[in-house]
């Protein structure tokens, strides 16, 4: 007996890529279980499915760095603390965080194959004997417009999105007298294209960094939260600094406040994405 349930949920997270650095990630999953039936009928009951197997995934990969096992990239683990320094790309990016803030997944990469593999070796020995194996379908949401991918951190949140690099897959709708603008979109989404949008009251001296050390031409930033303390490194050429949180609400404000500054005679509409359906709508 086949068991499916289709966008079971999202996983935002960003991973780190030799070529392109940090990489802000919005996956849809599918799941499918293979299996008996047990004594209620089932391989298992959808509320289970949904709360237990979404709860792996959110502990295991949601809104976390997920780092490649073979990636070179300086990478140490000692006291309840996680550090990488490293170049990708040309570009410096160096991270100092408690350890539930990165995930390690085997192989030289991330791709939609090796973050399977991962989560089934998560997920599957949880699962109850009637289920005989599981399948895992990672897929973006198809886009309605142009995209982005950007890392950030929230040191005000109270979850996981204090966490200094994480991220989502972003569309982004750009609106002038609630007329479309494509231009303005791809616009925006190539100057975001795998940024760190990092904020201005996060930025600290380089000199002030305690665990990780920063290069020339780094921002640098560093915030205690909830979880514990974060510390960030990255290339200028990575980051857009922007003066304000980065949650979604600021995110479309700052857009739409920018747009404006272009367009003083036009009703401005931002429509603001993170991740797969959620976000947030500002006018100017």
């Amino acid at each position: 007996m086949i068991l499916f349930v289709d966008a079971l949920t999202v996983i935002d997270f960003s991973y780190l890529c030799s070529k392109r650095g940090a990489v802000g990630e919005s996956w849809i999953v599918d799941m499918t279980l293979h299996g008996q039936l047990n004594e209620e009928s089932m391989v298992l009951d959808f509320a289970k499915v949904k709360k237990q197997i979404k709860a792996i995934i959110d502990d295991t990969i949601d809104h976390k760095l997920a780092i490649p096992s073979e990636l070179e990239c300086g990478f140490s683990s000692q006291d309840g603390r996680v550090q990488f320094d490293g170049e990708f790309g040309g570009h410096h990016l160096a991270m100092s965080a408690p350890d539930e803030a990165v995930c390690i997944v085997e192989g030289e990469s991330i791709s939609e194959a090796t973050v399977i593999a991962f989560l089934k070796q998560q997920i599957f020995p949880k699962m109850p004997d009637n289920v005989k194996d599981v399948e895992i379908e990672l897929r973006p949401e198809p886009s309605r417009s142009f995209y982005y991918h950007y890392s950030h951190g929230l040191k005000k949140h109270d979850g996981n999105c204090q966490r200094i690099i994480h991220g989502h897959r972003s569309d982004i709708g750009i609106y002038l007298d609630d007329i479309s603008m494509p231009r303005l979109q791809k616009e925006w989404a190539e100057r975001w294209q795998d940024i760190y949008l990092g904020s201005e009251e996060d930025m600290i001296d380089a000199g002030a960094l305690k665990h990780i050390a920063a290069r020339d031409n780094d921002y640098t930033f560093a915030y205690s939260a909830s979880q514990g303390y974060f510390e960030l490194a990255i290339s200028k050429a990575r980051c857009d600094l922007i003066p304000c949180d980065s949650t979604v609400e600021c995110i479309a404000e700052y857009l739409a406040g920018e747009i404006k500054a272009q367009y003083p005679e036009r009703k401005v509409k931002v429509k603001a994405f993170e991740g797969v359906g959620k976000g947030a709508i500002a006018y100017a």
